[in-house]
């Protein structure tokens, strides 16, 4: 009975950090970022190309790395119910290369990745399941800034200053 609910806890868990697309194998940071913005309202629609475009231009070391289609989402989230409708991936350049090696092209260890949803709360909900998933496992751990219907995922790689910079640039799209 105690090995069944072992094994179920595990495929419980490992189905969850599938979900959070962050493919990170075996380094750990004493750095355990979990920071959540307050959501806001965002006055127009706004989709993750344009809202990167923003981003990069408050943040020169986001290097736009991919645009996530129905044909390539690792989660298989686009266009789900309550799931985003549009994604990005970016790299940022102060991110050691030996930091991310063996990672997937895409990966917000890389830098990070904007997704945006229909609704606010929808955004807040995608953040906090990651937080909650990640919590226990600083290896996955990332800064989520939420803004309206955007939220920025950022890699754990970067310093809690320079996510800083994310957080900031985060609430000026919209």
């Amino acid at each position: 009975m105690r090995r069944t609910l072992t094994i179920a806890t595990a495929a419980v868990l490992l189905a969850g950090l599938a979900a959070c697309s962050n493919s990170k194998t075996g380094t750990t940071t004493a750095d355990k970022p979990t920071a959540l913005s307050k959501p806001a309202t965002v006055s127009k629609p706004v989709n993750a190309s344009t809202a990167f475009m923003k981003l990069s231009a408050m943040v020169d070391s986001a290097k736009l790395s991919g645009t996530v289609t129905a044909a390539n989402d690792p989660n298989h989230l686009l266009g789900r119910p309550s799931q985003y409708a549009s994604k990005v991936t970016f790299n940022d350049t102060r991110i050691k290369a030996g930091d991310v090696s063996g990672t997937d092209k895409g990966d917000v260890d890389r830098g990070g990745a904007i997704e945006v949803f229909a609704t606010p709360a929808d955004a807040t909900a995608r953040a906090k399941y990651i937080q909650a998933v990640t919590k226990s496992m600083p290896m996955l751990s990332e800064y989520d800034y939420v803004h309206g219907t955007v939220l920025v995922r950022v890699s754990h790689y970067l310093t809690p200053e320079q996510a800083a910079g994310y957080k900031t640039a985060a609430n000026g799209i919209g």
